[in-house]
């Protein structure tokens, strides 16, 4: 296990990131140009070695409710290439989502939905009438398609 001094000469290795120290001398790390509210890329590192990184948008790991894997245990590689990798999918280019115009979208039986990008839902329309919101254009799809919906042309 690598002690609070040297996991902090690695997270020390990221400009991008910011120290704040927090009580009890746990410190926290903030990516700032972070494309979503989430900041903190490295949370709660204790001088008694234990510490947090987020990883929710990293696949492969196993998360905690708030997307934090705990790196007590990281070697000094292992705990670089998960910083590393959450500073990267904090990033404004990997959270830039096409957005592309309203969608028409029809079954077999000739019935056809909208689906369009309102305040930051994608909203899929019968008529006037809302039949469901998503957080990603990936979930609206997802939705259509195991409905028997096919993109219109």
């Amino acid at each position: 296990m690598l002690t609070f001094e040297e996991k902090l000469t690695v997270v020390n290795k990221f400009p991008e990131l910011n120290r704040k120290d927090i009580s009890m001398g746990r410190v926290n790390f903030h990516y700032e140009n972070s494309a979503i509210d989430k900041k903190i890329v490295v949370h709660n590192l204790h001088p008694n070695g234990n510490g947090f990184v987020y990883a929710k948008k990293i696949g492969g790991y196993k998360t905690d409710r708030n997307g934090m894997i705990n790196v007590r245990d990281y070697s000094e590689k292992e705990l670089f290439e998960i910083i590393q990798q959450a500073i990267q999918s904090l990033s404004p280019e990997a959270n830039t989502e096409v957005i592309p115009d309203d969608e028409s979208w029809i079954n077999a039986n000739e019935q056809t939905l909208l689906l369009t990008y309102e305040d930051g839902l994608w909203n899929v329309y019968a008529g006037q009438n809302l039949d469901g919101s998503f957080h990603s254009y990936k979930q609206a799809i997802q939705f259509l398609d195991e409905e028997g919906f096919e993109r219109a042309l």
